[in-house]
């Protein structure tokens, strides 16, 4: 079992930064790979950010280049610096942990993911 929890959700300016934390507790969290999945009112549930077996990172498009996704060296905390928020970034955001490696087309597949957080809420106001 694998606990997940989120903190870090606020209202920030369009323009403005914002860093989520989720700290990971329970057996072997390090063999799990992290990701941040968010959703918006009324819409699906979307991948945003991921780390992938040699421990780079994957985003969907429309994040690349103002989010980064960060681990401690534990693998026990996971960061989503989000720079240069935009209103389409509102949302809940969740962290998520995968077993074992899943191939590229899978990254934010939702069922892949045996993991969640509570989430936690980002709000963008202009």
């Amino acid at each position: 079992q694998v606990q997940l929890v989120e903190s870090g959700g606020d209202s920030v300016q369009t323009g403005g930064s914002l860093t989520l934390s989720c700290v990971a507790s329970g057996n072997s969290v390090s063999r799990y790979r992290m990701a941040w999945f968010r959703q918006a009112p009324g819409k699906d549930r979307e991948g945003v950010a991921t780390f992938v077996k040699d421990g780079s990172t994957r985003y969907t498009d429309s994040v690349k280049g103002r989010f980064t996704i960060s681990q401690d060296s534990t693998k026990t905390t996971s960061y989503l610096h989000m720079n240069n928020v935009l209103p389409e970034d509102a949302g809940t955001y969740y962290c998520a942990a995968r077993a074992g490696p899943t191939p590229e087309y899978r990254l934010f597949n939702r069922m892949d993911y045996q993991y969640w957080g509570q989430g936690t809420q980002v709000t963008v106001s202009s």
